[in-house]
């Protein structure tokens, strides 16, 4: 079985948006980890400023304030920070969902560093006597171990969360890590072998090599180089004015091509060109030969890699193609013999003339031999030349008249 280039391209394209979301995925854990640290370090950052602020010095109240109120500030300002580190927290927010665990923590964090705040103040500015100042300092005490206490609570909590996260994480880059390796070795391969068909396309000795085409398109396109090669191989098949095969030559490549045929339905046209005959020569020789050429080169733009076009006559072409569907191919015919009209000739007349040509269209069927198909095809193109002009008919348009 062929394999389709354009198959694999697409499915490479896919693989590489699953590569890049799992990119993507593996910087958010590496994000969510660093805001863990973050975290971590804001919340020892708060338990340094506390128990500095425990040891202020007392014998100068004055200082003692100063670095009071910007310990106090820069506490505050730490809260803020775990706050805002939250609003990038994205596996806690929408898959954990611990919102309202987080900040409830981080509200009591903020009421009890209120708390130790004033106890700080109380004790450093009261100092009355000896009694009223162990009594802050018991106060002091207390609501250092409560503060200190949440905030190894919030650190342990956020542990767990860590903990959590890796494990969600852990099982995507495991599976993530295995469709990745199989799929770059699978796509290692087919990229080897799409560079094998081209390597055999391009090397002079190809003829020699015992190779078998990995993809559609170079299997397509060898078809066609078949077909350049026995016409270039073998004049004995060429039509010498058009370039194109003669019958010898479109009985050969049809034999070649009959087995690599894409489609069911192969259809059978011959086409004559309208008030053109050997008998009664219209036009001179060189006038003559530059029609056929043209036309020839018509038909030779619109052929496939499966494709047979023949000059079988002095004004005959044989068109054999194979298409998905009978209608398909009658369209195509159609419209080789839509731009054949079109063509602009300089001919030997009062004014410029355009060139028609009538067809006979037959679907040749599977138990009906070439030579059976074309005898029909010209069957019903000397039926259609009595009745009209560049058109192509087929046998079911006689029945309908």
């Amino acid at each position: 079985m062929k394999h389709s280039i354009k198959k694999i391209f697409l499915s490479l394209n896919a693989y590489m948006l699953f590569v890049m979301f799992a990119s993507f995925i593996f910087m958010m854990f590496t994000l969510e980890r660093q805001l863990s640290f973050d975290k971590i370090q804001i919340l020892n950052a708060q338990k340094s400023i506390i128990l500095s602020l425990t040891n202020l010095k007392k014998n100068d109240l004055e200082l003692a304030l100063i670095q009071f109120n910007g310990k106090t500030a820069q506490l505050q300002s730490e809260i803020e920070k775990l706050y805002n580190i939250y609003k990038y927290s994205f596996t806690e927010k929408y898959i954990l969902d611990n919102q309202l665990q987080y900040f409830a923590d981080l509200e009591k964090l903020k009421r009890l560093k209120d708390s130790f705040t004033t106890q700080t103040h109380q004790y450093y500015v009261q100092t009355q006597n000896q009694k009223i100042e162990q009594y802050n300092k018991g106060l002091l005490d207390s609501a250092y171990y409560n503060l200190d206490k949440h905030i190894d609570n919030i650190i342990s909590t956020d542990l767990v969360y860590s903990k959590q996260k890796y494990n969600i994480f852990k099982y995507f880059f495991i599976l993530a890590f295995f469709i990745i390796l199989f799929e770059t070795i699978l796509f290692r391969k087919k990229i080897n072998n799409i560079y094998a068909d081209i390597d055999y396309l391009v090397s002079i000795d190809k003829n020699s090599r015992q190779y078998t085409i990995y993809s559609q398109e170079a299997d397509a396109i060898s078809l066609r180089m078949k077909r350049k090669n026995v016409t270039l191989d073998n004049p004995a098949f060429i039509d010498q004015i058009t370039g194109i095969s003669n019958y010898k030559g479109m009985l050969s490549s049809y034999a070649n091509k009959r087995d690599m045929k894409d489609s069911n339905f192969t259809s059978v046209t011959v086409m004559e060109i309208d008030n053109f005959s050997k008998s009664k020569r219209t036009y001179p020789q060189d006038v003559t030969q530059a029609i056929l050429k043209k036309i020839a080169f018509t038909l030779s733009l619109h052929e496939q890699a499966t494709d047979v076009v023949a000059r079988t006559d002095y004004n005959q072409f044989t068109l054999i193609l194979s298409r998905n569907s009978k209608e398909q191919a009658f369209k195509d015919v159609d419209i080789i013999r839509q731009s054949i009209s079109e063509i602009k000739f300089n001919l030997p007349s009062d004014k410029n003339d355009n060139i028609t040509i009538t067809g006979g269209f037959l679907i040749k069927p599977h138990n009906t031999n070439l030579d059976e198909g074309i005898r029909q095809a010209k069957e019903i193109l000397a039926r259609a030349k009595n009745i009209t002009k560049n058109r192509v008919l087929q046998s079911i348009d006689f029945a309908h008249s």
